[in-house]
């Protein structure tokens, strides 16, 4: 049997014993050994949805998977799981942006159950054959990597930019790493919860701040002798986040929203923004990066093995949960085929 644990409702996920899943035509059985607690599966847990997409039936959450195939050609395989299904027939698919696929399949997203559960099928031509190096976590990992991987793209960052990130959870930390890895010459962090601004400065941040101390205007006339960063990236998910944003990018910058509001509205400084002529950019998950991920892993340009802090099997994932939506820690990472 699949031991699976399905979201009923907000704060509501049960274990079930369900058949295992067949696979279909053009699918591997992955065996899943390591599922990261996204910040979506949060606003799902906690607020029984995202924006105006609310939970319609018991789903299976997690998106951040790695495991290993059983079965099939690449039987025996370990393999971080895409969990985006692109048509790849639309007009967003041909030109070159599967993650606005018009008709897009998603792990844990509307009728498609995700990775917290012990045997998933999925698609072969979205799994990533992971190196030796690489463990099953570090496969899990690659997701959210990727998503900061696609929001440095976004933002354009020119070599020997400055560059702000304004929410340090593991994407936030992600993005310190990835920017710098593009050539920026320096960071700023901004987060309210301690641990975080230790792991943003461990990651490479060269100013660190509590968003709710002190004036950001005063730190950025330190930090880039008042010209303002490069590019900054958002990545909190509330409106004090972007103000900030708004308030540290130079004129002519950018600002590359990647934060999922616990509401379906976001506001920000309009008189500023228009006056410093800025662009704004949306993440919305990524495009085909999971090899550029791998290369940077493999490379030593990005740490994603020390951001797991919490290690749950897949029987305790309503012990996890509560954790996970507690910021505690970094990342939160589900074993369920066990450790």
């Amino acid at each position: 049997m699949n031991l699976s644990a399905r979201l009923h409702a907000a704060g509501d996920v049960r274990l079930a014993e369900e058949p295992v899943p067949v696979p279909g035509a053009g699918e591997s059985l992955v065996e899943v050994t390591a599922v990261g607690l996204c910040g979506s599966d949060l606003h799902w847990y906690a607020e029984g949805g995202i924006g105006d997409a609310r939970i319609a039936h018991p789903i299976v959450g997690g998106h951040e998977m790695a495991g290993v195939v059983r079965g099939g050609a690449l039987d025996g395989v370990r393999v971080a799981i895409d969990p985006a299904i692109p048509c790849h027939r639309c007009d967003l698919c041909r030109a070159g942006h599967p993650n606005l696929c018009r008709d897009i399949v998603f792990a844990g997203h509307g009728q498609r159950d995700g990775g917290l559960q012990r045997y998933v099928a999925w698609p072969t031509d979205r799994m990533h054959p992971l190196p030796d190096a690489l463990t099953d976590a570090d496969g899990a990992m690659l997701e959210p990597l990727g998503v900061a991987v696609h929001a440095v793209d976004l933002g354009h960052v020119p070599l020997g930019a400055d560059v702000a990130v304004l929410g340090c959870g593991p994407i936030g930390l992600l993005l310190i790493q990835v920017a710098r890895a593009a050539g920026a010459a320096r960071v700023l962090a901004t987060d309210p919860l301690p641990h975080r601004r230790m792991a943003a400065v461990a990651y490479g941040a060269d100013v660190v701040l509590d968003p709710a101390e002190g004036s950001l205007a005063e730190a950025l006339a330190d930090f880039t002798d008042g010209r303002g960063a490069d590019v900054a990236f958002e990545i909190a998910g509330t409106d004090a986040a972007i103000e900030a944003a708004v308030t540290v990018v130079r004129p002519g910058g950018r600002v590359v929203l990647g934060g999922i509001p616990s509401t379906d509205t976001s506001a920000f400084p309009a008189a500023a923004a228009r006056r410093k002529g800025l662009t704004f950019a949306m993440v919305r998950r990524m495009p085909e990066v999971y090899p550029r991920a791998i290369a940077l892993v493999t490379g030593g340009r990005a740490d994603v093995r020390s951001l797991v802090s919490h290690r749950y099997p897949l029987t305790s994932v309503a012990e996890a949960f509560p954790v996970a939506n507690a910021r505690k820690g970094l990342k939160v990472l589900i074993e369920p085929a066990g450790p």
